[in-house]
């Protein structure tokens, strides 16, 4: 286990990224079994105001953010000030996800169906900072040996056509394949050939005179949502909470 924590975490320089990550998670864990327990009126726990104003907690995950990031800036890969400096970031990026819907909407949505998408934003989040801890680079270049990096020409092409298929994706309204598929190439790959969702930029442009596209489009799109909007909703209750109803 040493050798491996060795190899694999402190030689790469990843133990900022490992600390940053677990702080984030840890973070939005806690931060939402409190707004829970606020919520349903038990513990000794409340919102903060200051002056009648309502103190959202991205204001302080904002101010950490910055103080941890621009501590990492300043500290290097190693050392104290390095780790502090992480895992601060790590604080401050949960507090701020968190209430990532709040930022998008300039409202207060948190236990609203808008609010659902902080959830998203940080389970994806989340998930790609592991995908890059656990190896992967972004473009999927990573694994190169010493002949092949000095081959630029074809890094470049590697990574040039990853990111047509990452658009193309994000194009047919797949954007969460495409944010995933810059770390994993087949994902971006998979997005961009498969029929496009039909409210989608690439279904207005290129379905327009093809009714049987169309068609496909959206029985294709009506059978994916109904079979997991159900659990992704379950999913999103369980982790954040349910929604108040509308």
């Amino acid at each position: 286990m040493g050798d491996w924590w060795h190899r694999n975490i402190i030689e790469p320089g990843k133990l900022p990224l490992l600390l940053a990550l677990t702080a984030f998670v840890l973070t939005f864990v806690i931060t939402r079994v409190i707004t829970r327990l606020i919520r349903a009126g038990k513990g000794p726990f409340g919102n903060v105001r200051a002056g009648g104003v309502h103190i959202h907690h991205v204001v302080p995950g904002v101010v950490l953010t910055v103080v941890g990031g621009f501590g990492a800036v300043a500290g290097g890969q190693h050392g104290f000030g390095s780790a502090l400096s992480a895992v601060l970031f790590g604080i401050g990026v949960g507090l701020v996800l968190d209430e990532f819907a709040l930022i998008l909407h300039l409202d207060d949505v948190y236990w609203t169906e808008a609010g659902r998408k902080s959830v998203e934003v940080v389970v994806v989040t989340a998930a790609l900072v592991g995908l890059v801890l656990a190896g992967f680079t972004p473009f999927g270049v990573d694994g190169l040996t010493e002949d092949e990096l000095q081959h630029r020409a074809n890094v470049i092409a590697i990574v040039a056509g990853n990111f047509v298929f990452s658009l193309l994706a994000l194009s047919k309204g797949k954007a969460r394949m495409a944010v995933f598929g810059v770390i994993v190439p087949v994902i971006a790959l998979v997005g961009a050939v498969r029929l496009a969702r039909p409210d989608s930029p690439w279904a207005r442009r290129f379905y327009g005179r093809r009714p049987r596209a169309r068609a496909r489009a959206r029985l294709r799109a009506y059978r994916h949502d109904r079979r997991w909007s159900g659990p992704r909703r379950t999913i999103q209750d369980w982790i954040g909470g349910r929604p108040n109803p509308s």
